[in-house]
């Protein structure tokens, strides 16, 4: 991902997630704050996928539609923020590819896990790529704000 591809990321992320919208600084904010954790997926009509990813202390989640000002210091899992597919994109094994290539990532760099917060009746494709649901304590609330199915899950890389 490149800050020109930002408005189509931004237009991908109006489709995909019409309930959870997030301003174009939070996207513009992760790529300069995690280049390596951001990336595209382009094909013969432009961006057709795109996920966001950083490092992120474990057992949690950073808030919906919220700057970060910087990563945190000691990170011990690897967040995937968004991944997000336009139909087109969908059913190509492209997600899969994704979610392979940052978990080569995220343990090239040192991480023992990567963790996320599902949505929209997406656990089953989560579970499929190793992740399984994990009760934190204390992090209900802020699950709440993702939606009532958001559920909070993590997968090992060890």
């Amino acid at each position: 991902m490149t800050p020109a591809d930002l408005p189509a990321v931004s237009t991908i992320a109006a489709a995909v997630h019409p309930d959870f919208p997030e301003e174009d600084a939070i996207f513009a904010e992760r790529l300069r704050l995690h280049p390596e954790g951001c990336r595209v997926l382009s094909g013969n009509g432009g961006l057709g996928a795109y996920v966001i990813s950083h490092p992120w202390p474990a057992g949690s989640c950073p808030p919906l539609n919220a700057l970060l000002g910087a990563l945190p210091v000691g990170a011990e899992s690897y967040y995937i923020h968004d991944l997000a597919l336009m139909p087109a994109a969908r059913g190509t094994g492209a997600a899969a590819m994704a979610v392979a290539a940052l978990a080569d990532h995220a343990g090239s760099v040192g991480f023992a896990a990567m963790s996320l917060v599902a949505v929209n009746g997406s656990m089953g494709f989560w579970r499929r790529q190793g992740f399984a649901i994990e009760d934190v304590p204390g992090l209900a609330a802020k699950l709440a704000s993702y939606g009532d199915d958001a559920l909070f899950m993590v997968r090992a890389l060890a």
